[in-house]
């Protein structure tokens, strides 16, 4: 088994004890913003099915209806994670509505708030395994995992601070109203996943960081060649694609040109690891005389 898809199943675990222990907060105390950091977690176990399907899919290798193989599957994963979170955060709105009108006192706080922190705890140390492992196997939907895993860290100490002044000063309604910050917070969360996810669909380019290491590699590594141009990236789950057009001098050998497309290919893998990279070589008559200076 992957260690991706290890990681992704680990998530499963740790989301149903989480909300098992989020729940039992929620009938010790019966507070509105425990039953909304609860409810998220309904759709932390959902996001977290939801990555481990995309994960084993994405780790199929090409065939012929998929020559570039299936990593993209991975952005779908954190688009639904994006979607089931919105939701999340509607229904979260709709409970604290009416609690909002008729604000109830919080019975017995301080045993479910101890339950909510454990699970908050587990939720915290899980969140910076998942990040690690997603920037280490450079994995959207592991990644899409971890930030909404620490977003609804955030969201629990949130919670535990507001039930605990509800429960010190008697202000019940601090109880709904924190309930609905939540589901603000939650909603932004969501709004983000689903805007990053989207870009990879739509296949977006490298960062502008990246970008510029690519080109200087390229500028560093092509010696022997007259110029690069037309460069172009995209990303598609851990894959990142790159492609250009690499002017030699027109007496070239095959062989030679060759080589140092290998030169080139072997530069940018080891700074992209698993990049698939693509060199269209053309005769100095195709050069455009811009894009990358061959050093």
């Amino acid at each position: 088994m992957r260690s991706t898809t290890r990681l992704a199943l680990g998530s499963v675990v740790v989301a149903a004890v989480v909300l098992g222990l989020k729940f039992l907060a929620y009938l010790l105390t019966g507070s509105v913003a425990l039953y909304s950091d609860a409810l998220e977690s309904i759709i932390n176990v959902a996001a977290a099915v939801a990555a481990l399907i995309a994960l084993r899919v994405a780790a199929r290798p090409a065939d012929a209806n998929h020559p570039y193989g299936h990593t993209k599957a991975e952005y779908f994963s954190a688009v639904a994670e994006g979607v089931l979170i919105v939701l999340a955060a509607v229904a979260i709105l709709l409970e604290a509505g009416p609690a909002l009108l008729s604000p109830r006192p919080v019975d017995a706080p301080y045993p479910g708030l101890l339950v909510n922190l454990g699970a908050s705890l587990l939720n915290g140390v899980w969140a910076s395994v998942l990040l690690r492992g997603g920037h280490r196997h450079r994995s959207p939907a592991l990644l899409a995992d971890g930030r909404h895993v620490l977003s609804d860290v955030v969201t629990s100490v949130g919670v535990l601070v507001g039930v605990i002044l509800a429960g010190l000063t008697g202000w019940a309604v601090l109880d709904p109203l924190l309930a609905v910050l939540v589901a603000l917070n939650v909603l932004w969360s969501g709004w983000s996943l689903m805007r990053e996810s989207v870009g990879g669909l739509m296949d977006a380019g490298a960062d502008p960081a990246t970008t510029a290491r690519l080109r200087q590699l390229m500028s560093e590594h092509a010696e022997g060649a007259l110029e690069i141009h037309d460069v172009r990236t995209r990303h598609a789950g851990r894959v990142t694609f790159v492609e250009f057009h690499l002017v030699v001098p027109g007496q070239m050998t095959v062989e030679e040109a060759h080589h140092i497309c290998d030169r080139l290919e072997d530069a940018i893998r080891s700074e992209l690891e698993g990049a698939s990279v693509t060199i269209h070589v053309e005769p100095q008559e195709k050069a455009k005389h811009h894009g990358v200076l061959v050093l």
